[in-house]
């Protein structure tokens, strides 16, 4: 009876969800709401007690019209076309839509993927406020196991900006290099016959340093965000889970727990692993939005929010991976500024997951999706029409 509930909302058996489709149309509709049940995770933990507080009807929002390519479109239209699972948007600190796709709730997780490399540049400020982190030091100082790597003669800085100098080929699509391989030390992949096991921090270990220098052009590396999970671990002497609940989660009032992908070794994904819910990223967008303040107080200090929100170099980026469809951008500390007047930035992750946050408009966006490819230039664009014309709604 369960079973064919389940085949009734969703179209297909829970059974038929394996490591090897999770990321494919049509499981990851549902398998982007349960990574916990498909791989290990670490539990980053709320205060327990926190209620949240009823959905918001999404009928102004997505009844609202804007152009895009010289055409006339909804908002909802919009929202369908780019695979929406969940969106949350926050106007001057005030939740005003919730639009949820089907069987998607307010207590539903839904993993960030890439847009985690954003919450690890949050946790990253926090130490480098309590003195315990300089971006300007070694990365071996934190993770001297990596000594004998590309990264054994990185700076901190290097890996939080992605100019690290990497033979490494971010092709999501090739089951057998590169990233395929780094997926598989992560358990986001079956294991290959014959193929000894790795962990994470063994992959890094592994990798070697490109044909130029540390300090080059953006160069979009994922293994990047997961050797800043270890330095972050390094310098705070405490799991990445339970650093993330005890200076973010908590403080900042989420409503429910998270968690965090693990490999065989109980290392963090902190490069792509996040898990939690489409509000408690908006409330995560919020404190950008205030400049790392929650309640009148501080929690990431005040020169890194400007240099993650201002900082950042423009030769770098238009010389870097990234600047074919984001051409006039920026990049730093993890993450992604916009470069409009209105001061806007965001994470991202691949499939669709979005955190984009406008201080002059006073607006914050978390927007979680199920795209059938893990990147696609036109939705992105699409996706920054649909943020500006929400922006600009009163």
């Amino acid at each position: 009876m369960i079973s064919s509930r389940f085949e009734s909302d969703y179209g297909f058996r829970r059974d038929s969800v394996r490591l090897g489709n999770w990321r494919e149309a049509p499981w990851s509709t549902w398998a982007f709401r349960h990574v916990h049940e498909l791989i290990p995770t670490a539990r980053i933990a709320a205060t327990p007690g926190l209620v949240e507080e009823p959905k918001v009807d999404a009928a102004t929002l997505i009844e609202h019209e804007f152009t895009f390519d010289g055409e006339r479109r909804t908002v909802e239209a919009t929202l369908r076309q780019t695979h929406t699972d969940a969106i949350t948007v926050m106007k001057a600190g005030r939740i005003v839509a919730d639009f949820h796709a089907p069987h998607f709730t307010l207590q539903s997780r839904h993993i960030l993927f890439s847009a985690s490399k954003s919450i690890a540049g949050l946790l990253a400020g926090m130490l480098v406020g309590d003195g315990l982190l300089d971006p300007d030091a070694p990365v071996t100082q934190y993770v001297p196991e990596l000594a004998g790597s590309a990264f054994g003669d990185a700076r901190v800085r290097h890996v939080l900006d992605m100019r690290t100098s990497l033979t490494f080929s971010e092709d999501y699509l090739d089951p057998l290099g590169d990233f395929a391989r780094y997926r598989r030390a992560g358990l986001l992949d079956p294991r290959l016959d014959g193929v000894p096991e790795e962990t994470v921090i063994g992959f890094l270990a592994s990798l070697r340093k490109g044909p130029g220098e540390h300090g080059g052009p953006f160069h979009y590396c994922s293994p990047n965000s997961d050797v800043l999970g270890l330095v972050i671990e390094g310098a705070s002497g405490a799991r990445y889970a339970d650093f993330a609940a005890t200076r973010l989660w908590q403080p900042l009032g989420l409503r429910q727990d998270g968690c965090v992908t693990v490999d065989l070794a109980g290392t963090a994904r902190s490069g792509g692993g996040l898990c939690m819910t489409v509000r408690d990223l908006a409330r995560i967008g919020e404190m950008v939005r205030l400049g790392g303040i929650v309640d009148g107080r501080r929690l990431v200090p005040v020169e890194w929010m400007k240099e993650m929100l201002s900082g950042g170099d423009a030769d770098a980026w238009r010389n870097g991976s990234f600047s074919d469809w984001l051409p006039s951008g920026k990049y730093s500390n993890k993450w992604y500024q916009v470069c409009n007047p209105s001061g806007a930035c965001f994470a991202i992750g691949i499939h669709g997951q979005w955190l984009y946050v406008d201080p002059l408009r006073e607006t914050v966006i978390a927007k979680f999706s199920s795209q059938p490819q893990p990147t696609d230039n036109d939705l992105k664009h699409l996706n920054f029409a649909l943020f500006e014309a929400i922006a600009t709604m009163t």
